[in-house]
């Protein structure tokens, strides 16, 4: 197969940079042996477009394991950044790669890097994409809950707007602040948005207030339509307040902040208040009273 050399320039403290390569198209294709045959030949797995994308970056935002393995094993830099601010890690989390972004914390790669105007964190992206997995890994490798973006706010409040439930669990039973705000919105509201009554009785029951206003003085109901299953679970929290257990659950859970799931399972309680503390029943106290 014939390969034309990209234009190469030299760009300031960047560096070497350019025109997308053969490389950069093998790793987004996920052509193995065309990867490793440019290798072998001498491309350089560091090379960068104008943007300063790497072929890393095109290997993960696909999600092609065995290409981002060639390249890290050739040299490639497990943290290099895009002009936005995105490092390899970003985009396999977008990607919703488990491997890759197995593959990249066992290279050392940055699990927060800082934050930029242009970029979300990995966890960020996890929460985008949906991918339970990723986002339960991300957590145990020590992602910051209550990373901000200045776009999404904290991780919790995208994986509600995305309306991806189970991402949402991993974060409140992690610890991330079910009330946390961005510009007076709360997690809550995006689930009202977003019309998930499962993922509303999930934060309601972790300890979000129904009663929050945002910068437009609207409630969490008020982004619901009249008659849906949203609105009905939202209009019964607000007449009917939480059980004294509940708020016990919620107050020992704030009280260990994200050393609660840990410190909860050493503890000498009975398997069935054991469970409760931990969530792992989740009754539906709305479908109880209706």
């Amino acid at each position: 197969m014939e390969v034309t050399a990209a234009r190469r320039s030299f760009l300031c403290d960047i560096g070497f940079w350019a025109d997308r390569t053969a490389l950069h198209e093998a790793a987004f294709h996920g052509r193995v042996l065309q990867l490793q045959q440019l290798i072998e030949s001498g491309a350089s797995v560091n090379i960068v477009t104008v943007d300063n994308i790497t072929p890393l970056h095109e290997a993960c935002t696909k999600g092609h394991l065995r290409c981002a393995q060639l390249l890290l094993e050739a040299g490639a830099q497990v943290d290099v950044r895009t002009i936005h601010g995105s490092t390899p890690l970003c985009n396999a989390c977008a990607s919703g790669s488990l491997e890759c972004v197995e593959l990249l914390l066992e290279h050392g790669a940055k699990v927060n890097p800082s934050l930029t105007a242009l970029t979300a964190s990995p966890l960020h992206e996890a929460c985008i994409q949906g991918n339970d997995a990723v986002v339960r890994l991300m957590i145990a490798s020590g992602a910051q809950l209550e990373a901000y973006d200045v776009y999404f706010g904290p991780p919790l409040h995208i994986a509600c707007a995305k309306g991806h439930v189970g991402c949402v669990r991993e974060l409140l039973v992690a610890g991330a602040n079910v009330n946390s705000v961005k510009f007076h919105e709360t997690a809550l509201h995006h689930a009202a948005r977003v019309h998930v009554a499962d993922m509303i009785e999930l934060l309601v029951e972790f300890g979000a207030s129904v009663h929050a206003s945002d910068n437009l003085g609207r409630k969490p109901v008020d982004y619901t339509s009249p008659a849906s299953p949203s609105h009905t679970c939202l209009t019964f929290y607000e007449s009917h307040p939480l059980s004294l257990q509940q708020l016990c659950r919620i107050t020992v859970r704030r009280t260990l902040g994200t050393r609660a799931s840990e410190v909860i399972g050493r503890l000498n309680v009975s398997h069935r208040i054991h469970r409760f503390l931990q969530f792992y029943d989740h009754p539906s106290s709305l479908q109880s009273h209706t």
